[in-house]
């Protein structure tokens, strides 16, 4: 017995010890279920990856389940989210997604061979649109001349990759709701130019006519389009308004749909590149540029650069001649340009087929010749509004136009106008940021554009090339995957501030219509 003492000694404390050990679980429980967390670990959030489904959770207190599978955010009585809840009182949105069969790039998952080919609609739209990163110019890239744009925060984006941008913006969007009956305005995720993009130019007006037509056929019969007729909602169409208003005679171009044209279709509020000023039925808002900021401190840090550039060209050019001189003006600048003395026009032609197409495209050697350049030609195109007149906004280059329907002006009448200066007219009537030049003047050679140029003094230069650097915020699309760190309204915020003010009207009752300045007027108030 007394050599077996010590053995009993550690059982008799075994057992004292997992009795001791079960009160004192019992005693934290009983304690937790009392008593709240402390405060910071209630700070502390998961965040699911994007690529995980969350609905088979629980909703959090202040949410419920709706009869379709919705979330309605309920009443709470916390004032920080009371308050909250109010921020978003005019504002909420609901999200229409769209069935499978209308999506675009269903075919865009990890793994498939289409990202093997760079000009691929999943590549050129990845990154949430913004398309592939610009790889520094120290990675073994060509180097080009005058190349100013940094490592970060810039992309190859295609013009044509707005619908994809703003949708994942639209995701991001602090108000969104899941009831329909809250929301002052509807957001149609349908992306028309990515659909018109699959018909080529060439083929039947049928083949390119009917998918918009059976798509806007399903949203006419959506619960959300009944209260309204579709006044409420808005969506992007990521080309000219051209494009989708063809038929009859335009129709044998073999290129566009009379997407627009359609009376479903005008009903909705509608977001182009560029709209018809002398019809208003849309509203224009900037193309995408390369350059989206993640932070206004990566915004001021490019118009330092922008400012700081060495701008030995008078004026510049990037473009090409059209087929049988079909575009006076373009040949005109090209030659004038070409046989100008050393010094004084940057140009890249774009003429050269492939290698020419190829040449105009790289962001590195556009941003490098505007930035490059006092003075930055931009005649009409395919159509009056050019891509290239917010890259020269972007590089700090004046913007030259040859007709008003490509001026921001008359296009892109909510970015241009600067809100801090609106407030001083003093300060309005001296805004000065472009030269506009009569085409036919240059074409019939009652002046030369070289002339012009070079008549503004260096200060009144200085003083344009301030407005258009003061401008790049307001034409910039930020980077949509992350939280934006600073203050600082995008080309996207000032839209939507736009849209939901003019989605609060027509909630309130007002039947708008057009005027000849492009801004909504009320017609009537429904009864």
């Amino acid at each position: 017995m007394e050599a077996n003492y010590p053995k009993y000694v550690l059982y008799g404390l075994l057992i004292v010890g997992s009795w001791l050990l079960s009160c004192l679980l019992h005693f934290q429980v009983f304690h937790l279920s009392l008593f709240p967390y402390p405060s910071y670990l209630l700070s502390r959030r998961v965040i699911l990856p994007l690529a995980l489904d969350a609905r088979f959770l629980p909703p959090p207190p202040d949410v419920a389940g709706d009869d379709d599978g919705g979330i309605v955010r309920r009443r709470s009585s916390s004032p920080a989210k009371a308050a909250a809840e109010a921020s978003c009182d005019g504002r909420y949105v609901y999200v229409l997604e769209v069935p499978r069969r209308f999506q675009m790039l269903t075919e865009c998952v990890e793994g498939p061979k289409v990202f093997d080919d760079p000009y691929h609609v999943c590549v050129v739209m990845s990154n949430s649109g913004l398309g592939p990163v610009i790889p520094p110019a120290a990675a073994g890239n060509a180097t080009v001349d005058g190349d100013i744009i940094p490592n970060t925060g810039w992309y190859n984006t295609d013009q044509y990759a707005l619908e994809v941008i703003f949708h994942n913006r639209m995701r991001r969007y602090e108000c969104l709701t899941s009831d329909m009956a809250a929301a002052t305005a509807v957001y149609v995720a349908f992306y028309p130019a990515l659909e018109l993009n699959r018909h080529k130019c060439g083929s039947s007006a049928t083949e390119r006519n009917e998918p918009p037509r059976e798509f806007l056929r399903w949203l006419t019969s959506q619960p959300s389009w009944a209260a309204l007729g579709g006044r409420d909602h808005f969506m992007v169409a990521a080309r000219t308004t051209w494009m989708f208003r063809r038929g009859g005679a335009g129709d044998s171009l073999g290129c566009g749909n009379g997407f627009l044209s359609r009376p479903e279709s005008g009903n909705m509020t509608v977001l182009t590149y560029e709209s018809n000023i002398w019809e208003r039925r849309d509203f224009a808002v900037p193309y995408p540029s390369y350059f989206h900021p993640s932070s206004a401190r990566e915004v001021s840090a490019w118009q330092a650069t922008a400012r700081a550039a060495r701008r030995p060209w008078l004026f510049a050019f990037a473009g090409a001649r059209r087929a049988n001189g079909t575009l006076a003006i373009r040949d005109h600048i090209i030659d004038e340009c070409t046989a100008s003395p050393p010094g004084r026009c940057g140009m890249l032609d774009c003429s050269h087929g492939l290698e020419g197409s190829i040449t105009c495209r790289s962001p590195r050697r556009l941003v490098a010749l505007f930035a490059s350049a006092r003075f930055c030609l931009q005649p009409p195109g395919d159509s009056f509004m050019r891509r290239s007149s917010i890259d020269t906004v972007l590089a700090g280059c004046i913007p030259v136009f040859f007709h008003e329907a490509s001026t921001f002006k008359k296009q892109y009448q909510w970015h241009e106008r600067d809100a801090d200066a609106d407030n001083d007219n003093a300060t309005v009537d001296r805004r000065r940021y472009s030269v506009v030049i009569d085409p036919d003047d240059v074409v019939e050679g009652r002046v030369r554009i070289e002339e012009v140029l070079r008549r503004f003094s260096d200060d009144e230069v200085a003083a344009m090339r301030e407005e258009v650097i003061r401008m790049i915020p307001r034409f910039v699309y930020k980077d949509p995957r992350v939280r934006f760190e600073g203050d600082m309204r995008d080309a996207f915020d000032i839209t939507f501030d736009e849209i939901m003010a003019r989605m609060r009207r027509i909630k309130n009752g007002e039947i708008l219509g057009w005027k000849l300045d492009g801004d909504d007027d009320v017609v009537a108030k429904d009864s």
